[in-house]
């Protein structure tokens, strides 16, 4: 069994350390430089890096705290936000990063996740989406919908065949944030990770509701993911991501 993984995320706002709950009541908490080098020593397997204001402002992505984050940690490094074009992908490697994360961009430009995928591979290429509960449709099937621009644009595209075609197009990874359960810590939406990781062949990264070590062990097991993205409750001290792993291997979890 393939280890699962533990990724430490940073929301940035302003060039601040941020959090939101289901997207809204946005507070800036700290110095994500700082929180980086934390998350590194304390055992993280990832950090990913998202500038949560810059499609929405159609601005470029903060790329000198980029620059100053990937100075400060030794491990796989992504980051999204407000990348329109290839050209913006590649400055952000140069500053440090090892994937690329499209998100909004990717749904007006699905073109973009093809030109990632060759110019860098698909390993690199991180398909995310914002993801909301709703109901159930004829053009929305499985009752989850993509939204874009940090929640504030519905798009009516059904969240699972947007992701199985992103994949097509070259995604290697999938984040799978959920609105409903961002910034709650009532528990990852272990029917929505479930529904993506049994439909795509590539990995599954869980994110939004982590409030304790079993909700990561549930999303692991039960949801099929093979990471999960923590935020609040290590932002906020509630646990350290050294106690998560320690939970997680007496479960008889493989971690890193």
């Amino acid at each position: 069994m393939l280890s699962k993984r533990l990724i430490a995320c940073l929301d940035i706002r302003n060039g601040n350390l941020a959090k939101s709950i289901k997207f809204v009541n946005t507070k800036e908490i700290g110095d994500p430089v700082a929180a980086a080098e934390r998350y590194y020593l304390d055992g993280a397997d990832e950090l990913v890096f998202y500038d949560i204001n810059a499609s929405f402002e159609n601005r470029g992505i903060l790329i000198d705290t980029v620059n100053k984050v990937a100075n400060q940690v030794f491990i796989p490094f992504s980051v999204g936000g407000g990348l329109k074009t290839l050209e913006d992908c590649v400055e952000v490697i140069a500053a440090g990063a090892e994937k690329i994360h499209l998100n909004s961009n990717a749904v007006k430009n699905p073109n973009l996740i093809s030109e990632v995928a060759e110019r860098f591979g698909k390993q690199c290429m991180i398909l995310s989406s914002d993801i909301l509960r709703v109901k159930k449709t004829s053009e929305i099937p499985s009752g989850f919908e993509i939204v874009i621009n940090g929640g504030r644009t519905h798009t009516g595209l059904d969240a699972l065949e947007w992701i199985k075609r992103g994949v097509s197009l070259g995604a290697g990874e999938v984040v799978i944030n959920s609105i409903d359960a961002d910034g709650t810590r009532d528990g990852f939406d272990i029917e929505l990770t479930r529904l993506i990781a049994d439909s795509v062949d590539v990995p599954v990264v869980a994110s939004g509701g982590a409030g304790s070590p079993e909700h990561v062990f549930e999303v692991l097991t039960a949801g099929g993911a093979d990471a999960a993205l923590v935020s609040s409750i290590i932002h906020y001290k509630q646990y350290t991501l050294g106690e998560i792993k320690e939970y997680l291997v007496g479960k008889g979890v493989k971690v890193r």
